[in-house]
């Protein structure tokens, strides 16, 4: 199998071993699940059944933002409890998941259940000569860590910008430098707070993913991190620093990041509110229809939401269900996932042996598509 690596910045062999530790960056449940989240998480359930049928297991944590400034900002405004909102919305995007025949997680935990390993590690981190203490904030002192950028690529402007947009608050007068992160932060009057040696306070953005991923997988270096570009800066430059900072070995062998989903020349977002939910697509269409709407597109391809999408996958899905049982186009289909995860090539072959008369009820499958009972 080749995978494109976000750091290398290639399609590059990925070769783990028996078992394949994943974690992918999970929700902030203060919404419904849209059709960004399904693509993303939709992406990772194709690369662990090609995996699983090359023979491996896959140990997949996906973790559940269940603190942050979002979803506490959102149950200010609704007025409730903070994990009762998240509790309501994990649910719903459980539901949605599961309807959408995803292969569950190995864990799935929250960002609350890990305050005592997460003050532990930024222990280590300041420990490590990397983080510094003011007022009852830990910050990442980016300059004593050589490697900062070397995932995301980028140059030190677009990091500002960047960290400017999503909420890395580059003004905040207590940093030595804009571009340092919080670990942990002192919260406010009406926010959820924890007791730690640098006073009441809850865990910045970043830092749970380090925490979650080592503690479910069990390791300090993991096979492969996924989750949106969006992502890639500053979340995913900022957990690799501090992770590497802390254990002094490499975070991640491998990571790879789903392209965003569009609607209106914008980026589909909880924020810019332009969104499409599974729920509402569940009521129209069969879960199956919905997947190959989903796989219809390369995961590195941005790509523009339309109605045309669904119309579309389901005259596919009538067309495979009359080729019925089979291995037609199985080989071919493996070759292409294992061409960086190359579903769009993967229905093509698909369609050329329906067309030929074949049965293709395994390759299906092997896409989550289960023919025999849509």
């Amino acid at each position: 199998m080749r995978l494109y690596d976000t750091a290398r910045q290639e399609v590059v062999p990925f070769e783990p071993g028996k078992i394949v530790r994943i974690y992918t960056c999970g929700i902030t449940p203060y919404d419904a699940t849209h059709i960004g989240h399904a693509a993303t998480y939709m992406t990772y359930d194709i690369l662990q059944r090609r995996l699983r049928d090359l023979g491996h297991e896959t140990r997949c944590v996906r973790n559940i933002t269940d603190v942050d400034d979002d979803i506490l900002r959102k149950a200010r405004e609704l007025g409730v409890h903070y994990l009762d909102l998240a509790a309501k919305e994990t649910a719903r995007f459980d539901e949605d998941m599961k309807a959408l025949g995803m292969l569950p997680s190995w864990s799935e935990p929250r960002a609350t259940s890990a305050i005592a390993e997460i003050r532990k590690f930024i222990g280590q981190v300041l420990t490590s000569g990397h983080a510094y203490e003011v007022d009852g904030s830990v910050y990442f002192e980016v300059k004593s860590f050589a490697k900062f950028g070397s995932l995301s690529g980028l140059d030190r402007e677009t990091m500002l910008e960047l960290a400017a947009e999503r909420g890395g608050n580059p003004e905040d007068p207590k940093k030595r430098d804009p571009l340092d992160f919080v670990l942990w932060q002192p919260s406010a009057d009406d926010e959820p707070s924890w007791e730690s040696r640098w006073g009441y306070g809850r865990p910045g953005w970043h830092i749970e993913c380090s925490v979650l991923a080592m503690r479910d997988l069990g390791t300090a270096t993991i096979d492969l991190h996924g989750g949106g570009a969006d992502l890639i800066f500053p979340h995913h430059e900022c957990e690799s620093a501090q992770s590497e900072a802390a254990t002094g070995k490499q975070f991640s062998r491998h990571w790879m990041h789903q392209a965003m989903v569009r609607m209106e020349g914008e980026k589909m977002s909880k924020s810019l509110g332009n969104l499409v939910f599974i729920s509402d697509l569940r009521k129209k269409f069969h879960p199956n229809v919905i997947r190959l709407g989903l796989l219809n597109f390369h995961y590195r391809d941005s790509w523009e939401w339309n109605d045309e999408i669904m119309a579309s996958a389901l005259r596919r899905l009538e067309r495979w269900k009359k080729g019925g049982e089979g291995n037609g186009a199985l080989n071919s289909v493996r070759e292409h996932l294992d061409n960086d995860l190359d579903t769009p090539t993967s229905l093509e072959v698909i369609d050329d042996a329906v067309q030929k008369g074949e049965g293709v009820s395994n390759a299906a499958l092997l896409l989550g598509v289960d023919i025999t009972s849509a």
